[in-house]
């Protein structure tokens, strides 16, 4: 009886017989050229996968091109992995490039759509494929923010996979073996993390198989034994017209067409799209907080805040100030410094040199603002009650006194300053919302630039990837 491969992802390596047993203590030096490279061809694979997101909703297919390319950016990603930390199976160094290599002991290869559902292009690689991500973070391991006494720190945690391969590169050191079940195991779990790949980045609409599929060799089933399709998935998008062709192997087409310099092309026309994208979607975003966020007198003013405490002030941290150069520097470029309060109760806002406010609520009890969210967060300071109201004072570099709403105006100069907020009788019970702003006058103009560089860097990206899949095409044809 004839036999058909099981999932149309294949993912195959042969462990060598014989493995150096020092080599593996190098290899991340050696693979380094090669990380490089993947690190730009990885930006221009998430570029090539987006590019077929729309081309799959408006077509029902995958560009034939493109598809090679993705496929043979995760063909080299298996080859280097493979070589190095993800199995450590050979000694024999992996080759540049994207096409297959037949004397190479580590594969990969997936089946051509000849169609593609375009409502499982919507959900397939965030929804559908999220049950998966749950399963092979175990075995690929990651990193997590968290609170450590303290500031916040990156924390990074190996995966199943990395742990059983250094121990069996603890084995092949001391043993000169490399475990048999071992790499069987991590074989498997390699298998299932390039499958859930291939299905995020929309390379087959087959959703990957819940199970290990152990050993060097891909499984491989009866035809009249192969599972059927779940038959909610189809559902999304009902078959129209003739059934498409069967699939056909990536490795069947020729992949020669993706040579050195196109690939070059795309990369660097994906680098330069994804920085057009940003720069004008940047632009875009000044331009509407330009225009939205600016006041009646035409200050660009942050998001009211309520900023209260139960003692006799609230003092921001220190603002470091230093304008060197030309006083139209400071003028010009940031302008006016605005800060508004809107409270029930007569306060005080003023500005101050560190040192004086220092000197004046050093014993008072206060509130210092440590993180400025929707919910401010402070440190709170213990103390008495002030000596003197705080208007009594002569060192404020500008100042506001009142109910209602009120605003203070300051021109910038160096030194190190704060932000003090108190009742204006120096009572206990602060409470007000106030905001802050600039003038900012060449926002709108700047935003304007980049915005139009932003849509001619997106444009000249766009084209180096034209570029470069049309050759690659015509190569193929």
């Amino acid at each position: 009886m004839s036999t058909v491969p099981l999932y149309p992802v294949h993912v195959r390596g042969a462990l060598e017989p014989r493995l150096s047993r020092w080599l593996w203590l190098v290899k991340w030096l050696l693979a380094i050229p090669h990380v490089i490279v993947l690190a730009f061809l990885w930006i221009a694979f998430f570029v090539v996968t987006v590019i077929a997101w729309f081309a799959i909703l408006i077509t029902g297919r995958y560009p034939r091109a493109l598809f090679d390319f993705n496929v043979g950016v995760l063909r080299w990603t298996w080859r280097v992995a493979f070589y190095s930390y993800g199995a450590l199976g050979t000694d024999r160094y992996p080759p540049f490039g994207l096409a297959p290599a037949a004397d190479y002991p580590a594969s990969f290869d997936v089946e051509y759509p000849a169609r593609l559902s375009r409502g499982l292009a919507l959900v397939k690689w965030w929804l559908l494929a999220l049950p998966h991500y749950l399963v092979i973070a175990l075995f690929v391991g990651g990193g997590t923010w968290g609170w450590r006494s303290g500031p916040w720190a990156f924390a990074w945690g190996a995966g199943l996979i990395g742990l059983l391969v250094l121990f069996a590169a603890v084995v092949l050191l001391f043993a000169d073996r490399y475990p048999r079940s071992i790499f069987d195991f991590v074989l498997g779990m390699n298998r299932w993390v390039l499958r859930v790949a291939a299905y995020a980045a929309l390379l087959t609409d087959a959703y990957p198989p819940f199970r290990l599929d152990m050993g060097g060799d891909e499984p491989h089933t009866a035809a009249a034994e192969r599972p059927a399709a779940p038959a909610a998935l189809p559902a999304l998008e009902p078959t129209i017209g003739e059934p498409p062709a069967p699939p056909v192997s990536s490795a069947a087409v020729a992949t020669s067409g993706w040579t050195g310099g196109r690939i070059v092309l795309v990369v660097l026309g994906s680098i330069a799209a994804l920085v057009g994208a940003v720069m004008l979607l940047g632009g875009i975003a000044a331009i509407v907080v330009d225009q939205t966020q600016r006041d009646a007198d035409g200050f660009l003013m942050s998001p009211t805040t309520t900023f209260s405490t139960a003692g006799y002030a609230v003092v921001s941290e220190t603002v470091d100030v230093s304008v060197d150069g030309p006083d139209w520097v400071a003028d010009h470029v940031v302008g006016t410094i605005k800060i508004t309060s809107d409270a029930a109760r007569p306060v005080f806002v003023g500005i101050t040199r560190e040192d004086d406010a220092e000197s004046y609520l050093g014993s008072v009890r206060r509130a210092v603002v440590t993180d400025l969210g929707p919910g401010p967060e402070y440190d709170e300071r213990t103390g008495r009650a002030p000596a003197t109201r705080p208007a009594v004072q002569t060192f404020w570099a500008a100042s506001s006194t009142g109910a209602g709403e009120r605003a203070l105006t300051w021109n910038l100069e160096s030194g190190h300053w704060v932000v003090v907020l108190m009742n204006a009788d120096g009572s206990r019970g602060v409470d007000a919302d106030m905001a802050i702003g600039a003038e900012l006058d060449w926002l709108l103009w700047a935003a304007i630039g980049v915005t139009i560089a932003g849509a001619i860097v997106l444009a000249l990206g766009a084209l180096g990837i034209a570029t470069g899949y049309r050759r690659a095409s015509r190569a193929v044809d």
